[in-house]
C-alpha cells in the first residue's frame, strides 16, 4: 500500500544543515534530505517504542569475551538455558587464539530482554558488549 507523502518545512541553523548534508552524503547515493530524515523519524519511534514497558521487542546481544575464563562458558549457556523462550539464535565467531565474539538474538518483554542482557553483560570474564533493541512489525509484535 503506497502512502501519500506530506511536506513540511524544518528551520535548522546552517552550520547544523552542514553537518547533516554530510551526514546524508555518507549514506549513500540512493539517500537524500528526505529520506535520511525518514530515517531518523523511524530510529526515533522504534527507541521510544522500545522504551516503553511491557513493549515486544527483539535485540542483538553482542559479547566479547575470553574463552579460557574459568567456567564462563559454562555460566554464558546456563543462562541462556534458564531463559530458552527469549534466546532465538547465537553465533559464535572465534577472533582469535583466545578471544570469541558472540550474537544472541533475544526476544520478548522489553525489560526482560534488558535484564537477561545485563545478566550476561555482568557475567565475570565477559569483557564488553553491547544490547540493540528493536520492534517487529507494525505494532510492535512478534511470533
Amino acid at each position: 500500500m503506497k502512502q501519500d507523502l506530506m511536506r513540511f518545512s524544518v528551520a535548522m541553523p546552517e552550520e547544523l544543515l552542514i553537518e547533516f548534508d554530510q551526514l546524508v552524503a555518507r549514506r549513500g547515493l540512493a539517500k537524500n534530505r528526505s529520506e535520511v530524515i525518514r530515517d531518523l523519524v523511524r530510529e526515533a519511534l522504534v527507541e521510544a517504542k522500545c522504551a516503553t514497558p511491557g513493549a515486544l521487542v527483539m535485540g542483538t546481544l553482542t559479547i566479547v569475551y575470553n574463552h579460557h575464563a574459568s567456567d564462563l562458558q559454562e555460566k554464558l549457556h546456563d543462562i541462556q538455558h534458564d531463559y530458552f523462550g527469549n534466546m532465538v539464535s547465537t553465533v559464535h565467531v572465534h577472533v582469535d587464539a583466545h578471544t570469541c565474539l558472540e550474537v544472541i538474538v533475544l526476544q520478548g518483554e522489553t525489560t526482560q530482554v534488558q535484564d537477561i542482557a545485563n545478566l550476561i553483560l555482568g557475567t565475570k570474564g565477559v569483557q564488553n558488549g553491547k544490547l540493540v533493541l528493536t520492534t517487529c512489525g507494525q505494532h510492535g509484535q512478534h511470533t
